[in-house]
């Protein structure tokens, strides 16, 4: 049988059109500008008024839901002040229209727009589609990771990288994602079972992505996906990313994959409850209830389906876990964290690791290349991680979305939380983390790209400077380090 999305979760259209949303605004402004004046004139016209009217006013009355109007108004009769209640609503509208509207439309926008039509056309969409997708968009200047002529630029929003690690791994969320987890794992056995026959992925890794991704589809997507889409090819730092993405939106609509309603999406456009680019739809989508569609809003077995079948791609290992919670002896920190450290695990073992909660490394994994984690660098759980993790951090590149995610399928499976606590760990802004990239790659440690983020390379690095110059070695970008750098850098 077909399993679908709850309807609560499908967004309305009024919220999926920026037109509509801003009626709306204007409306809903224009109500309590209006009740406001009432008010005023209710205080102006007070004397000789019956006492009840004077009190129900003065109160702030509420609104009657069966009768559309003041209760006080309605009580004490005077429709002279009911009408004046309607007269200015009308007025505070205008005004409010007035307040809410846009700034002027984006010259440049448009241009860019009509530039973008004949690859449009190429890709195989409509001139009716395009112009239904864009009609009253405008950028949304409040997305992160753009680039806008005169303003600095706007922060890089993705959780991953903003939160410290014990904000984003936190165990109270994590158990309520496990329960329900379970409980989904029950009730879709069935078809977890044929996911796993068909693409070699297990059903609790599968249902920890969904987990992870949309919170099993009780996450609301906040954005039109044709206007934060645009705006990041228009705007955002990966331009041409984001241009092919758009390309692949606008063919999703045209096609028949998808309706304007239902391309509700994160600021990335990332869509659907597995929340997948819409590239990767074109890629991965699979049609599993056998309905001819391949549908990641509303059917639970096909949006499923799309997550295993990604996975499968990226190089999934069928039967091996993602990674173990370790101990490590004296002679091993994290400055040898990273996959250019990775070795057997047998070697690791040699070298004094040992698992978490006195657990025994399973015989058949001691050969396979291993590499440390400490996503928190001394502050936090520490990690021994195999191929399964790699592929978790394909789909999506961050080192605490992939322990995210190995942790509450591990959880799903029945395991629990980690033996070491998160300690109260301080992130830095990324314009710090850039700036500590930079000087330690400006000393010839190994950074790569300056990006302000906080991954293995990076806490690698800081490793490797704190064991160089003998300071306490906790592979993490502090203000105490970035002070030493700056020092170190003075003329």
């Amino acid at each position: 049988t077909r399993q679908h999305r709850p309807s609560v979760d499908r967004p309305s259209h009024s919220s999926s059109r920026p037109d509509v949303a801003l009626f709306g605004q204007a409306w809903r402004f224009s109500r309590i500008l209006a009740e406001k004046i009432l008010n005023l004139e209710a205080v102006i016209g007070l004397r000789g008024r019956p006492r009840a009217a004077r009190r129900g006013i003065e109160g702030g009355a509420p609104m009657d839901s069966a009768a559309g109007r003041p209760r006080s108004i309605r009580n004490a009769g005077n429709w002279a002040s009911w009408h004046a209640y309607w007269a200015s609503a009308a007025v505070a509208l205008v005004l409010a229209l007035c307040v809410v509207r846009p700034a002027a439309a984006d010259e440049g926008f448009k241009a860019w727009l009509a530039e973008l039509w004949p690859e449009a056309q190429v890709f195989g969409v409509s001139r009716k589609t395009f112009d239904a997708a864009f009609r009253n968009v405008e950028p949304d200047l409040r997305l992160p990771d753009l680039v806008i002529p005169g303003r600095k630029q706007s922060p890089r929003g993705q959780a991953e990288f903003t939160r410290p690690p014990q904000a984003y791994i936190n165990s109270a969320q994590l158990a309520r994602l496990a329960a329900a987890g379970r409980a989904l794992q029950a009730e879709h056995a069935e078809t977890l079972r044929e996911i796993e026959r068909r693409f070699g992925v297990e059903g609790h890794a599968v249902l920890a992505i969904w987990g992870r991704e949309t919170a099993f589809g009780a996450h609301q997507l906040p954005h039109y996906a044709f206007r934060a889409l645009a705006t990041q090819a228009y705007l955002g730092r990966r331009k041409e990313m984001f241009r092919n993405e758009l390309l692949h939106a606008l063919k999703l609509v045209e096609e028949g994959s998808a309706t304007f309603e239902q391309m509700r999406s994160s600021w990335a456009g990332a869509i659907g409850l597995p929340q997948v680019m819409p590239s990767e739809f074109h890629q991965f989508a699979y049609d599993l209830d056998g309905d001819g569609r391949k549908d990641i809003w509303t059917s639970i077995p096909d949006s499923l389906a799309t997550i295993a079948r990604q996975l499968q791609a990226k190089g999934w290992v069928k039967g091996q876990t993602w990674g173990y919670e370790v101990r490590l002896p004296p002679t091993v920190d994290c400055s040898l964290e990273g996959p250019a450290n990775a070795r057997p695990l047998s070697e690791w073992i040699a070298m004094g690791v040992r698992r978490a909660f006195n657990r025994q490394f399973p015989a058949h994994v001691r050969s396979e290349e291993a590499y440390l984690m400490a996503p928190g660098g001394a502050y936090g759980p520490v990690f021994l991680v195999l191929e399964n993790y790699r592929v978790i951090r394909r789909y999506n590149m961050s080192d605490l979305y992939a322990v995210f995610v190995g942790n509450l399928a591990d959880r799903i499976a029945g395991g629990g939380d980690f033996e070491t606590p998160w300690q109260n760990i301080t992130q830095l802004s990324t314009r710090e983390v850039e700036e500590i990239q930079r000087l330690l790659k400006e000393l010839g440690y190994a950074i790569g790209e300056v990006d302000g983020k906080i991954g293995s390379i990076t806490r690698w690095q800081i490793g490797k400077y704190q064991k160089d110059n003998r300071l306490k070695v906790d592979c993490w970008p502090t203000k105490e380090l970035l002070q030493r750098l700056r020092a170190a850098a003075a003329p």
